[in-house]
């Protein structure tokens, strides 16, 4: 009697312990997300360790996120670059994307119908997945009507499509600078690419947001 005693015991122990593991949450997993952009995410002029996707790979494995950032960025890339580059960037391990291009077709006088539709077919082709839309301030040197038609097709798209919206992905950058940090600290000699330490600024201001799509990608 105590053997079969003892060996009932054990069949509960091992079921209970079984629905102990079932109920267990699964260990979250990796999630992908590629950062599809120009050479503000290649890290154009910096060490590949002090480009704008490592240090904010770095950014988010420091605050427990088990995340893998492709860098998709190519330097000089417009919005119609990065839309031809879409189908090979979006690879079936990747779970979001980061859109951070339009600096490239600002500096080239592109119109702003252009762009936006480039990026309205960019967010079309990220079919389902969950994006970050990285907007920019237009300079004033085209006039005002094209800063307000340029301006406005960040917020538009990212309503349009239901994806996160940081607004000036070099807002930070421009903010510290006006506040009397040294501009040689923060930009390039070319006077538009971060130092690293420009990048780390960058990093600070849209990491909560890539938390926000990690969040969603789950």
């Amino acid at each position: 009697m105590r053997s079969l005693a003892y060996g009932a015991g054990r069949a509960v122990s091992k079921a209970a312990l079984a629905l102990v593991l079932a109920a267990a949450p699964a260990a979250a997993e990796e999630v992908t997300i590629a950062a599809l952009g120009d050479s503000l995410t290649a890290g154009y002029g910096l060490p590949t360790e002090e480009g704008f996707v490592p240090q904010l790979q770095d950014w988010l494995a420091a605050r427990g996120h088990d995340v893998q950032l492709i860098n998709a960025g190519v330097s000089g890339d417009t919005t119609a670059g990065g839309l031809a580059r879409l189908g090979w960037t979006l690879t079936d391990d990747v779970d979001a994307l980061i859109v951070a291009l339009g600096g490239n077709d600002l500096l080239r006088g592109i119109a702003p119908e252009v762009a936006r539709a480039n990026l309205d077919a960019i967010l079309q082709g990220a079919e389902g997945r969950p994006v970050l839309l990285v907007g920019l301030e237009a300079p004033g040197n085209f006039g005002p009507d094209y800063k307000r038609d340029f301006d406005a097709i960040w917020s538009d798209l990212a309503e349009t499509h239901g994806a996160l919206l940081y607004r000036d992905f070099l807002g930070p950058v421009r903010a510290a600078v006006e506040s009397g940090t040294d501009r040689s600290v923060l930009i390039q000699p070319d006077g538009l690419h971060p130092t690293a330490r420009g990048v780390a600024l960058m990093v600070e201001g849209i990491g909560p947001a890539v938390e926000e799509l990690i969040d969603g990608s789950d």
